[in-house]
């Protein structure tokens, strides 16, 4: 599903942010990527989208090597297999909650009497019924995370990336949130999920990628480790 090959990325003569970074993510996998505030977790995962070429190195998505030589038409068919939740949300503010959670399926052809109802499920499983049809502006920061969240799974995408989806979120809607993963992941979709929460990675198994002095450590599950 994902691999990097020696990856390296530093900002113009900046220090290097990560160095040296190899792993590999199996299909179907879940990992979390843990590390210090400005250790490189959101840049870990912004090449894994291709928002940033690294410095150096090989990045593989899909069975595709990402560099010079991947025509430019290529790269939208790659990201529509990648769901993503920024930490700032990136929701469009003249649209709905439910127009903004359904974007992906109408841009993906999807047929209108099939969105509604698919959206509007999704919207209540996540606690937000009562806010379909309000704006971006009109909703607090939580439930904001929480439509970007709807958005990012609504089409069940190959990869899902996340970077800290919790962080705005009272325990009991975070951890509904990280079950509506676990779902995602039963069916097959590869879950990445960048966060500086230890609390929320200790109530789970999952494999983790850990972030230190640039370099990148895989950590096994628990049960694997044991």
């Amino acid at each position: 599903m994902v691999l990097f090959e020696n990856v390296s990325l530093r900002y113009g003569d900046g220090p290097a942010i990560l160095q040296h970074v190899t792993f590999t993510l199996a299909p179907g996998s879940f990992h979390f990527i843990v590390g210090a505030s400005g250790a490189g977790k959101s840049s870990l995962l912004r090449m894994m989208y291709l928002a940033q070429r690294p410095s150096g190195g090989r990045i593989n998505l899909f069975g595709q090597d990402i560099d010079e030589r991947l025509k430019r038409r290529d790269r939208p068919l790659l990201r529509r297999r990648v769901g993503v939740v920024f930490q700032d949300f990136r929701l469009l503010a003249h649209l709905s909650a439910l127009d903004n959670v359904a974007l992906p399926l109408r841009v993906a052809g999807v047929p209108e009497s099939k969105i509604r109802d698919h959206v509007t499920e999704l919207l209540r499983w996540v606690g937000l019924a009562e806010h379909i049809d309000a704006l971006p502006a009109t909703l607090s920061g939580g439930q904001q995370q929480r439509v970007a969240i709807a958005r990012a799974v609504i089409t069940r995408p190959s990869l899902l990336l996340a970077d800290e989806p919790t962080g705005n979120l009272d325990d009991a809607i975070a951890l509904r949130l990280m079950y509506l993963f676990a779902e995602l992941n039963k069916v097959g979709t590869t879950i990445v999920i960048a966060t500086h929460s230890e609390r929320l990675v200790q109530q789970f198994t999952h494999r983790q990628l850990r972030i230190e002095q640039g370099t990148v450590r895989l950590i096994p599950q628990r049960s694997e480790a044991a």
